[in-house]
Formats: C-alpha cells, sequence, structure tokens
C-alpha cells in the first residue's frame, strides 16, 4: 500500500521492504510476538513495567543503529527492528496505561498524538511521509520514530479494546481484523491515498497482534487458549524466520521523487 510514482522515473533500492502480502502476514506475526514477548519479560519474569521497557528501548536502539548503519535491505535485520519496535511499545503502552495510571483512554489519546507530531514533522522535513522515500538516515529516523509510536499506540489500543470495552480477545481481534478488511478494500476499490491507508493499515495490525497475543498466552478462565508467554513466543519467532526464508523478501524501490500524503 504505497504511492507509485511514474513509470518513466529510475529507481535505486530502498532499504525498507517491498509492501506486499507477505509483509502484512509477517507484521501481523511480529506485532504478536511483541505482545507474548514483552509480557514475557515484564510479567512471567516479574520485571515490571518500567525495566522490562528500559530494557526493550536499548535493544531497539541498538537495532534501529544497525539497520541505519546498514548499506543495504536485510529483511532479518529490518524484522528484528520490528520485532524491538512491537515488544517496546507493549511494555511501554502498559507502563503508561497502569503504572503511570493514565488508563487506555488517555494513552491511547496521547500515543495517538505523539504519531500524528512524528509524521507531520516527517512531512514537514521531507515534504512525505511515504515509505518509498525511506532512503536515507534523516528520513529512516523518521520512519521509526513513527513506527514505534503506531505500535505503542496499537498496545494501548488493542487492551482497551479487549479487556476495558469488554470484547475480550477473540471478538477485540474480529474488531481490528474487520477494520483491516475495510483499509483493503479502500485500496482495491478506491483511490484514497495509498500513503494514508499504508499507516491505518500499519496501526492496525498492532492492535490485532495484541489482542492475538494475549488469546494465546492469557488463561482459559480469563478467555485465552494458556500457551505461555515464552511457548508461544518460541514458536512465533520460528514462524517469522520460517515464513521470512520462504516469502519473497525484495527491497522496495526509491524513486526520490515527493509522492501524493
Amino acid at each position: 500500500m504505497t504511492d507509485l510514482p511514474a513509470k518513466n522515473e529510475d529507481y535505486v533500492a530502498s532499504k525498507v521492504p517491498a509492501v506486499t502480502l507477505g509483509f502484512w502476514v509477517i507484521k501481523v506475526i511480529a506485532t504478536t510476538l511483541g505482545e507474548t514477548g514483552g509480557d514475557a519479560v515484564s510479567m512471567t519474569l516479574n520485571w515490571g513495567y518500567a525495566i522490562s521497557s528500559a530494557l526493550f528501548i536499548a535493544i531497539l536502539v541498538i537495532a534501529v543503529a544497525a539497520q541505519i548503519a546498514a548499506k543495504a535491505f536485510h529483511p532479518f535485520l529490518y524484522w528484528l527492528v520490528i520485532v524491538a519496535t512491537t515488544t517496546a511499545g507493549t511494555t511501554i503502552a502498559d507502563f503508561a496505561d497502569r503504572s503511570l495510571g493514565i488508563g487506555y483512554p488517555g494513552g491511547s489519546l496521547i500515543l495517538f498524538g505523539l504519531l500524528m507530531a512524528s509524521l507531520g514533522i516527517w512531512y514537514w522535513q521531507a515534504g512525505s511521509i511515504s515509505v518509498d522515500t525511506v532512503a536515507s538516515p534523516r528520513i529512516e529516523m523518521f520512519y521509526w520514530t513513527a513506527i514505534l509510536f503506531s505500535q505503542t499506540l496499537g498496545t494501548a489500543l488493542g487492551d482497551w479494546m479487549a479487556d476495558s470495552n469488554g470484547l475480550g480477545y477473540e471478538r477485540g481481534a474480529l474488531v481490528f481484523a474487520g477494520g483491516l478488511i475495510v483499509v483493503a478494500a479502500a485500496y482495491f476499490f478506491t483511490s484514497v491515498s495509498r500513503t494514508l491507508l499504508f499507516w491505518s493499515a500499519f496501526i492496525l495490525t498492532r492492535p490485532l497482534g495484541a489482542t492475538l497475543g494475549d488469546l494465546l498466552d492469557k488463561p482459559v478462565a480469563n478467555g485465552g487458549l494458556a500457551f505461555g508467554r515464552f511457548y508461544a513466543s518460541a514458536i512465533l519467532a520460528a514462524l517469522i524466520v520460517g515464513l521470512i526464508v520462504v516469502l519473497p523478501q525484495r527491497a522496495g524501490k526509491h524513486s526520490g521523487a515527493v509522492q501524493e500524503v
């Protein structure tokens, strides 16, 4: 879901993957892993949200630095950074919602504001927030900052929908899956901005992953399947590695031209 440049432009390889069906499949699984992995450290190991957030933020900083320093697209490195953003997003959102007492509505509104601010600054500096423009360290920093905020927002939204609104994990997952179907329909049957649809889908996949992760690891008495957080995380990590190997993972194309936003 990206805006397409004119056919006669010259392309260079980007350092982020082409947005394909395989991209979205791995993204949903990665966000589910972020939920189970984040909860495994903060809850199962009982490290708490603050220490867990500090740990995952440190891992994220190292992973992003490696990604930005890389000269070309490396699928395993890229998805490592995605998983790092989603695990950090899980514990950061839980820390804000629960430890600071902001609550799910307040946390979601604050995170939505931070996401909109990060995208606004990116657009102000670069003239576009399309992933087709991610081809320099400066733009990559905007890209990863927006992704971190979107992952954290998605966690808060997922918990808010499943817990506070009483939908439960299965029905919460169905709500966000339905939202993704609407975005997909808009992509195929309307001329709505591809950039807007990309970020809408990117945000919605995170609460979908959050509710699916909770469904996997929560006790049966609480509406989950009781897989266990570490067991579920190991299965999801192995599945991601397998899909990266099996599904086509090619770099996206960057034209250098500013596209529709």
